[in-house]
């Protein structure tokens, strides 16, 4: 098992086993929209994303085996999604958030064995590289501020998404979130890595304050910074048919409650469509911050 002090957070809200029978990952439907927008009061967008979707295939083109004992074509998708949100003057959020996103990727296609199919162990694996890709992050952040005085104090959220199949991780850092919509419920995954909720872990204020909070922006845990370690939070749980994954920068969860999001959701059920009211009720209520969202749907068969 997963050592406890290399991960803040390892979730395993439903029951896993390595002999369950559940579908391949390549007949897992995913409806997946990105959108960004800068807001009403920024002069620029300090927040990034990235959809990506990986796999491995193979494809017999000549053989004189018999057919029933080679397959035509086999495949394996996982698909990652990240919200990145950046802090720091002039343009060093907006340095931090994309560097921050093009290491992690990078760190990742130089993995010369990804995980593409999982057992218990496979899974153990994929949260410890995690949590030391993000450590590795926080890193190459840092040493970039070092380097260049102009991006002194910069820094970044970072919260990702990765579904394999119907197992979904999620690994986060900061104060943007992943949401689950199951059910029509809306139930948030991650915890904001704020001074306001801090205080409110430790019963100072109501958990209902924190959103107005003098110190709801002010972060405890980033990417970048001086004393910053990107020790990150990680969650893994199982998808089920119809389930939708949200991940969002501040612009849009200070600006539109749980409640309208949820609304939104259900009312929305294509992804494109979902993003665009999203971004859109963010900007009709003030447009304060610049604002990202991803949605996820997925189409989960059962299995044969």
């Amino acid at each position: 098992m997963i050592d406890p002090s290399e991960l803040d957070t390892a979730e395993f809200p439903l029951p896993q086993s390595a002999d369950r029978n559940r579908p391949s990952s390549s007949l897992i439907g995913v409806d997946v929209a990105a959108k960004s927008d800068k807001g009403k009061q920024r002069e620029n967008n300090q927040d990034h994303f990235l959809v990506a979707r990986a796999g491995r295939h193979l494809d017999t083109l000549l053989s004189n085996l018999p057919e029933s004992e080679l397959p035509a074509r086999f495949d394996e998708t996982g698909y990652i999604a990240i919200v990145a949100d950046g802090m720091g003057g002039a343009a060093g959020g907006e340095v931090a958030s994309r560097l921050a996103i093009t290491t992690l990727i990078n760190i990742v296609l130089h993995v010369p064995d990804w995980i593409l199919r999982l057992d218990e162990e496979h899974a153990q694996k994929v949260m410890r590289r995690a949590a030391s890709y993000y450590r590795e992050v926080n890193e190459k952040l840092v040493e970039e501020a070092r380097l260049k005085p102009e991006l002194r104090g910069m820094g970044t959220t970072m919260t990702g998404a990765y579904s394999l199949g119907d197992d979904l991780f999620v690994v986060h850092v900061g104060d943007s979130r992943a949401y689950l919509y199951r059910d029509r419920v809306l139930r948030r995954l991650t915890r904001d890595h704020t001074h306001a909720q801090m205080l409110a872990d430790a019963g100072i204020i109501r958990p209902e304050a924190v959103g107005t909070h003098r110190l709801r922006h002010v972060l405890t845990n980033a990417l970048g910074g001086v004393e910053s370690e990107g020790k990150a939070e990680i969650h893994r749980m199982r998808l089920f048919d119809g389930d939708r994954i949200l991940l969002c920068s501040d612009g849009l969860h200070d600006m539109v409650d749980d409640e309208k999001i949820a609304a939104i959701l259900n009312r929305d059920t294509d992804s494109t469509r979902a993003c665009e009211s999203l971004i859109t009720a963010a900007l009709d209520n003030g447009g304060k911050d610049n604002v990202t969202v991803v949605v996820a749907g997925y189409r989960i068969p059962e299995a044969g």
